[in-house]
Parts: structure tokens; sequence; C-alpha cells
């Protein structure tokens, strides 16, 4: 029997836009290749390809069926033959991100390769959001990865169940988020969210094989012909929809997970549907897509709710806070974290050299980068044979890594007592002139450290401990399988100055004396009989302990005269085993069930160690918590290393390791995260701002993901926290700030992995939980005068330098290479306020550039204005032909962009605002970028067909071109 299909929208009626998608994680309870063939079905049944090969013979038997699909990590290049624009005109990223681990210039860096991809490939240019699938949604999701990439509509189907509750009684699950309080309406997004999930409406319309939702039976000649009660049955649910909806459009999303596997069984009964539900005529259905569905909104000049802020935290029923995945799997999340810096600074890199039309480029790390921001990758919520797919896809792309952060660095473990020298070459990707502690592994105390010009600088030895090497011989055999012949004995540090995207050289060699150069002071060692008062620190900052408790007590900076009572502490919560409701604490669900402190064990291991450039104070927390605290001469914050693992477990018992700041401050009950390492959002605890918060987690419903940083202020100062990688924050009590470092627990939360958060490092035969090594850092201000560190700082951490090592006979490196260098002009920096985070060549010559203002408006006196970048003095040894404007994913010119976005009206014009500052148009013949607070702008620069000679600076004559191994410290 034919079908008539072809039905489009009726004005007065109910308008059920039926939407077929599948959902397809690239990479959850398999990994992303065992999705795509299929492979270990006995974990999941599931094959992208069956989707993929069935659905295209499906989409031409009918053309007024549709389809749409998101993830192009998996289904990169099968469209090449094909015309069917409707399936790729959502997201149009690599992955459906996630919204809470992943940083901003990962979520811009990831949309932007699919982006450009489509449009390069089909000249396609998606307008339509579609988050479904993530657990919270983020401000910086919405003004940047929506409204600035030129989306028309942003939808999303997970928020709180309280939240969802209220928007369904009130009609308020479409809204105009307006979520930059920088950029405002300018950057604002109309939002959809789904009344239910992103599935069909109710569990009458599931129709994949094996799925038991009554087919629609209309053969009279057979038994069970059921047409009326199935059109009863759709009817019912739209208008049912339809009741909590604002204009006569509803939308179901027809489709889960995996689903088009024989895409004719979902096809043949929405023929049917249509077919007779419109000949039925109480309500019209269609085939649709998000397109067609917002323009039909938009048509309808219907004024919108306004929503401001974010959607975290996110709870999908009492008790279940989807808060734990904050911190879940934290060596993958530092290990995305630093695989992120390093892309940035080796496309900087890349460009200045030129890229190879062949042979080895950045393109195999921007694949696995954008592959694990995924919202079951970085996030932590995937199997374990899979988080171990992630880091293998991150290792080919970066296949020399040092491991500096478990102190195993053969580059720098080289014996110098035969006239060798160790040349550093020390790159700065940051567009201001930067200084910094380099500290490398070195095997004997017999070592000088000269710069540039050959004047010997002062340095420091500190002694690599017991701890350091036990965990160095334990990964270096995990990782590389075999133990290391060379074993250093000391920390190397120096202070290194270097230009702009540029670098400086230095060089180490054999002292006869180490200790006229070294620094190295050992000047205090103590246990818990000392009860007197002990300073710590070179400069500055001073840290008090307490001797007898080996606690800190106080902070004191003589420059800013901020004078504080402060103590750090570790706790643990107790994960939930589920026996009371089913709810148990696991990858994804922070459910704690009591809270412990974590007390010294035995006597106190207290150690100082002071030196000219910083001094480190080494504490012994438990077995299996050590911490070392560094306060640097020239920086006026604390480093705190934390060494957290194996967590017991032996009593059955799952662990979340929490590190407690306490302090005076009367903070009043108020707090403040980042949104994806970009904008602060005031957080206030157990307070929602959209619905009267019922309290049933005061701990896990209090957590906030943490990108780059958490603070909390009173009327006199303002108490900073900034983090190496993302983490679950909050403030549980007035005064104090609290970080999840660390999680292992014994129960798996129900909500699909179907295996415990217990991450174990096989050695050998020896297998034992999981070690994390990693950093945060912590500063006090008086109020008002934290954000220029916050912000400043905040950049340095997310791209420290980048070290390349190689050795010399002699000391000859200077006169066969150039020394120093930056790609800038030498007497031009960038403001203060702007950060380069973006410096790329594309595979046409051209180079692809953003800058970012990092200060929001309000947020500093001096900073918080606008600021202009010249780009002649950016590229002074090239010649600008063209400068034009993208978007944010560059996939489309700016004006074009600005021009066709649809303008949605806000309910209420008290609600509206000015329109926001934005810098002016780029003039061509003064090439200076404006730009203002929270502004994000990205060109594409042509250049005439001059090329740099990056590789002739670093290589000046090639007498002495030796392998350079590139690091991160």
């Amino acid at each position: 029997m034919m079908y008539n299909t072809s039905a489009g929208i009726v004005p007065g009626k109910i308008n059920v836009h039926l939407v077929p998608h599948s959902h397809d994680d690239v990479g959850w309870l398999k990994t992303v290749d065992q999705y795509y063939v299929g492979s270990n079905n006995s974990i999941q049944v599931a094959c992208v390809q069956n989707v993929l090969d069935s659905l295209i013979p499906a989409l031409v038997a009918d053309k007024n069926r549709k389809f749409i699909y998101v993830e192009q990590a998996i289904t990169h290049g099968f469209f090449a033959l094909l015309s069917f624009d409707f399936l790729l005109e959502i997201n149009g990223g690599m992955c459906m991100h996630d919204e809470a681990a992943p940083h901003y210039i990962d979520m811009i860096d990831q949309t932007t390769l699919g982006h450009r991809y489509i449009k390069e490939q089909f000249n396609v240019t998606p307008r339509i959001g579609w988050q479904i699938d993530p657990f919270g949604h983020s401000a910086v999701q919405a003004y940047l990865l929506s409204a600035e990439v030129g989306f028309d509509f942003l939808f999303f189907a997970r928020i709180d169940y309280q939240d969802r509750a209220k928007r369904i009684n009130e009609k308020t699950l479409e809204v105009v988020w307006r979520a930059s309080k920088s950029l405002g309406s300018s950057a604002q997004i109309m939002t959809g969210i789904s009344p239910k999930n992103y599935e069909p409406p109710s569990d009458n319309f599931y129709f994949e094989v094996g799925d038991t939702s009554p087919i629609v039976q209309d053969d009279m000649n057979l038994f069970d012909y059921n047409v009326p009660e199935r059109v009863n049955d759709f009817v019912s649910a739209a208008i049912a929809q339809a009741n909590i909806t604002r204009t006569n459009h509803i939308m179901w999303t027809m489709g889960t997970d995996f689903k088009y596997q024989y895409a004719h069984t979902w096809f043949r009964q929405m023929d049917k549907f249509i077919h007779y539900v419109n000949q039925d005529g109480r309500v019209n259905a269609l085939y649709s897509t998000p397109s067609m569905y917002i323009d039909a909104k938009y048509a309808a000049n219907e004024s919108w709710p306004l929503k401001t802020d974010d959607f975290f935290p996110y709870a999908d029923r009492e008790n279940a806070y989807w808060t734990g995945y904050f911190t879940s799997r934290p060596a993958l999340k530092g290990y995305v974290r630093t695989m992120s810096a390093y892309y940035l600074a080796a496309r900087q890199l890349e460009f200045f050299k030129g890229r190879n039309e062949v042979g080895l480029s950045t393109d195999s790390l921007a694949d696995a980068l954008a592959l694990v921001q995924h919202h079951d990758a970085v996030s932590g919520t995937e199997k374990q044979h899979v988080a171990d797919d992630y880091a293998k896809r991150l290792s080919i792309g970066y296949t020399e890594c040092p491991l500096l952060n478990i102190s195993y660095c053969p580059p720098s473990e080289v014996d110098l007592s035969s006239g060798k020298s160790l040349v550093v070459v020390v790159y700065n990707p940051l567009g201001w002139k930067r200084e910094d502690i380099i500290r490398i592994p070195v095997i004997n105390e017999n070592v000088t450290v000269k710069d540039s010009k050959g004047k010997v600088i002062e340095s420091q030895l500190l002694p690599l401990l017991k701890d350091s090497m036990s965990l160095r011989n334990s990964y270096s055999t995990a990782y590389l399988g075999k133990s290391t012949n060379v074993t250093p004995s000391y920390w190397l540090a120096f202070s290194a100055s270097v230009p702009p995207l540029g670098f400086n050289t230095y060089i180490i060699s054999s002292a006869k004396q180490a200790a006229s150069h070294s620094g190295m002071r050992t000047v205090y060692k103590s246990q818990i009989s000392q009860n007197d008062t002990i300073e710590v620190g070179p400069g500055n900052l001073k840290l008090l302990y307490s001797g007898k408790r080996a606690k800190l007590m106080r902070y004191i900076n003589s420059k800013t005269s901020v004078n504080k009572l402060l103590e750090q502490s570790y706790i643990y919560y107790r994960g939930d085993d589920g026996s009371k409701d089913l709810q148990p604490s696991g990858a994804y669900i922070f459910r704690p069930n009591g809270t412990y402190p974590i007390e010294p064990e035995g006597q106190l291991s207290f150690t100082i160690l002071r030196g000219p450039l910083l001094d480190e104070v080494h504490q012994r927390i438990n077995p299996w918590i050590y911490q070392v605290t560094r306060v640097y001469k020239g920086k006026d914050h604390a480093e705190i290393e934390f060494t957290v693992g194996p967590i017991p477990i032996d009593d059955g018992i799952g662990k979340e390791v929490v590190t407690q700041i306490t302090s005076n401050m009367i903070s009043n009950k108020t707090f403040y995260t980042d949104s994806s390492g970009r904008d602060f959002i005031e957080r206030i605890r157990d307070y929602r701002k959209d619905w009267n918060l019922e309290v049933n987690q005061p701990i896990a419903g209090n957590y906030y993901p943490v990108n780059l940083g958490i603070y909390m202020k009173d009327n006199s100062s303002e108490l900073s926290i900034l983090v190496d990688r993302s983490v679950g924050g909050s403030s549980i009590a007035d005064g104090q700030l609290e970080l999840m470092l660390h999680r292992r627990l014994v129960a798996d939360d129900n909500r699909g992995v179907s295996e415990a958060l217990n991450e174990t490092v096989c050695v050998f035969d020896k297998c034992e939980g999981l070690t994390i090594i990693g950093k945060y850092y912590l500063r006090i201000d008086p109020v008002g005068e934290a954000a220029k560190w916050r912000r400043s700082f905040g950049q340095e951490i997310y791209s420290p330098f980048l070290l390349a090592f190689t050795e010399q006979d002699g000391d000859h490196w200077a006169n066969s290479h150039l020394a120093t260098y930056s790609a800038m002009d030498t007497t031009y920096v960038l403001p203060d306020n702007v950060a380069l985070i973006t410096l790329q060549e594309l595979d046409s010559g051209k180079v692809l550039l953003r800058l970012a203002h990092l200060y929001e408006i309000e947020e500093d006196t001096d900073l918080s204005v606008m600021s202009s970048v010249e780009l002649k003095k950016v590229f002074p040894k090239k010649k600008i032909s063209k400068v034009t404007e993208m978007n944010l994913s560059a996939n489309q010119e700016r004006a074009v962009m600005e021009k066709k976005r649809l303008v949605w009206r806000v309910e209420g014009s008290s609600k509206e605002q000015p329109t926001a500052v934005r810098g002016s148009p780029v003039d061509p013949a003064k090439l200076v970028v404006e730009l203002a607070p929270m502004e994000i702008r990205t060109f594409v620069i042509e250049f005439y067909s001059e090329r740099g000679s990056f590789s002739d600076a670093l290589y000046r004559r090639s007498n002495l071109r030796r392998k350079a191994t590139f690091s991160l410290p």
C-alpha cells in the first residue's frame, strides 16, 4: 500500500513534527571503532554501519522522509556521495561534546574541525545546536558554541527534574537563553528543552527490530487490525505535549541511542501514522527536521521567557545528582588538558615552520582531542577499556610524551661529566612576555645553568624524594614496558624568561662545585616534636605553619597587606552503595554517605626545603596522600601538588577524596565557579534562581564543574583557587572552598555504564588502584583585585611553556643557532586582557587566528575595557593581503551569519538590554582588531607569498642540527 507522507504544516492545527534521529555515541560502552563496525556486541548490540547502510535506501525510497545525524567523528566522509543536506544541519562538530569537563578552547576546536569539513565537502552550514545527551548545560555552550557559531536554535534534553516539572507546569520549556552578562542579547540563543528525554513521547512509539511498541496493523484481512486505536494513541500523546508547549507546533524525537539499524521498521510505522493521523484530521503529522520546526515556531511571532546563567547541577530524580563526573577519571582529564595545551602550541610552531603537505602534522592530535571532548569521554563516564582507547588515541597524536609529571624525562637525564651540555629551548605560546620556573630532573648536583648570552643564572636543586621515585619506576614500567637504567637524584629549578610567541635557550652543563650555583638549602626538617610557628616563602608571600600540628595556619602577603587565617585539610566522602534506595555513587552520580576527615597516621612527616627561588613544604598526609606546597620568590600564589592513591577500598567502601581550604571569611553561602573556563557564575548554596529548590542532597546538590577556578569573597578579600584540569568543587560551609580530587567507587550508579568507577593500573602481575598527581593554585587578594591573577595566571596554567631538549658537545650552540626569537614585533606584546587562542595554518595556506578578551564587564576596573591588537605587529615578518572576519567556527563570514540569524522576541520589554559593545570591523589599512569584554573574534588571514623563517631561526646554520624532543613541564 502507498501512504501519503507529503503533509506539510497546517495552520490552526496541532502540528506534530516527527524528527527521526539516531544518537550514536563516539565511545561509551564500546570504543568508537567497535560501535562503528558492530563488534563487542556482548556489551551492547550497536552497529553504526548498519544504521548508515539501512538509512540511505530508506530515505531514497520516499523523498518526504527526513533524518538528522550529529556525530561527524563516526560518519566522517560517509556522505561524500549524498545530497541529503538535512542529515548535516545540526551541531556539525566531530562529536556532541560534554559541557562540564571540556575547556572552551577544546569545544571551539572540535566544533571548528567538524564545521569546516562539512562546509568544504558539502557546502552545508549547520544552523541548529543538538546537545540532547550531555548531563547539564553550560553558559558557554549557549552564547559561544551556539549563538557565536551562528545557530538559530539549541535543543537539549537533560535538566534537573525539579526544574523540568516547573517548566512543564508554566509552559517554559522553550526559552531565550541569554547566558553572557557581557555580550547580552547580542549572543542569546533560542533554546528548546525536551519534555521527557530525546526519545519518542511514550513507550508506544519505538520501532526498532525487537522493540515492543504495538505497530500500526492496517491490513483488514489480517487479525489485530488497530488503526483507530493507534491513531487515538498518537492524538492523545500529541495533545498532552501541546498542552505544555507554546504555539501549535510540537516536536517528537523519533529515535534514541543506536536506533535505525534497520531503518525500514521505523519509517514504515511513521509513514502509516502520518497517513492515518492526517486522515483522522484532529492533529496534523509530518516528517520534519529541527530547522523546519524552529522556522514554524519563529513564524508564530511568539514572545518567549528569558533564561540566564546555566543548567548545572543536573539531577534526574531525588538523591541523584550527576555531579560526580565532574571529577571522574582525573588522570584522563589531566591528560586531555595537557594534550590540549600541546596542540595549541604545536599549531603555532607548525604555522611558523610551514605546514607539510605530506608527512607529520597536528591532524592526528586534532582528531583525537576532538573525539575525547565527547560527553562520555572526558566526562569520565565510559567503561574502562573505552577510556584506555581514548588515551591511546591521544598518545598516537603525541608520540613522545616524556612523562614529566612522574619525573621521567630521558632527554634531561644525561651524563654531563664528559663535557656534553644539555640545551633546553623554552617556547612561550602566549602573546605576552613571560617568566616562570622550569623544573627538570637531573642525575646529579654538579650542574650549572647559563642563559642564551652565556651568563650563569641562579638555579636551585631539590632532592627527588623516594615517593616520586617509586611512582616514576612503577609508571615508566607500566607505560614503557621496561624499567630505566638512569635514576635522577634532583629536580633542577631555574627561572626562564621568554618573549611572546617565541623561545629562549638555556644551557645546562657540568659544574665542579655545585653548591656555588645550586642554591639548594635544606634548612628545616621536622617531625611532630616542633611546636613553633614556621614561616615559608622566599618572597612577598609567606605561609605560616604550625610545626607541632604540621598544618597551615595563615596566609600573609607583604605587598598586598593581606593577612588571613587559612587552613588546608583532606576529607573523603563515603560513596553510598545504594543499599537503601538503589542509588549508589558512581561514575555519573555523586551520592555521599557521610563525611570523614583524613588525619595523619602515626608520626607526622613534615619537611621544608628552602632555596633562593622557591620553598617547598612536603607532607605525608597518610599512606596514600602526599602533598608538596611550593611558594616562589617571584609569585604571589601558592602551588599545591597532590599525589592521591591508590585509594584503599579493602573495607568495601568507595571513597571520594576532597581537599578543603578554610578561612575566616564571611562568604554568606555565595561562591563563584567558571563556565567552561570562561565566565564566572555566582552560586548560592541550596538555592536555584529558576525554582524553589527542595534540598535532598546538601553536598552533591551544591557541586559545580570547575575548569578554570573557584573563588569566594567578603567585604575585604577574595580567596581564589585555580586548577590544572576539570574537577568538581563547592563551598559547603561559609568561608570554605573544596575540590574533589579523586574518586574510587565499588558500585555502579545504574546509569548505563554497568561498571564501578574503580580505575586500576597493572604492572606485570600486580594491579592496584590508580594514583593521580595534580596541582591547584591558591591566592588571597584584596577584594576587587583578584581577577587579574585569575585571568592572566589562568591562561599560563592552560598554556605552559613548551620545552625542547637536545645535547651538544662543548659550548657551541650559540655560534650556530639563534638563541632567542619572537614571532611578534620585538617592541610589541598583546594587551594584558587579550589571549591568542588559535594560530593555525589551514590547508589552503591561509591562517586561522582567534583572539579572546579574557575579562567580563565590570570584572576589573582597568582591564574590563575595550582592547586592541595590531595585526601588523603580530605578523611583522609577513605582509597581510586580506583579513576576513568569520563566525566562531570559521565556516561562514561573520557579517553573513549576523544578517541571517533569527532574532527571537523576549517576554517583557523591561528584560531587554542595551546592545552589547562589540569591536568595530577591521580596517584593511590599519589592521587593528578591537575586542570588547568577553568577545572572541575569529579571522581567516591571507598573506602575500613570503614565508616566515622560524625554522631558520631555530636552526640558523646546519652544522648542529639535532632532533629535539618537545614536552610540557
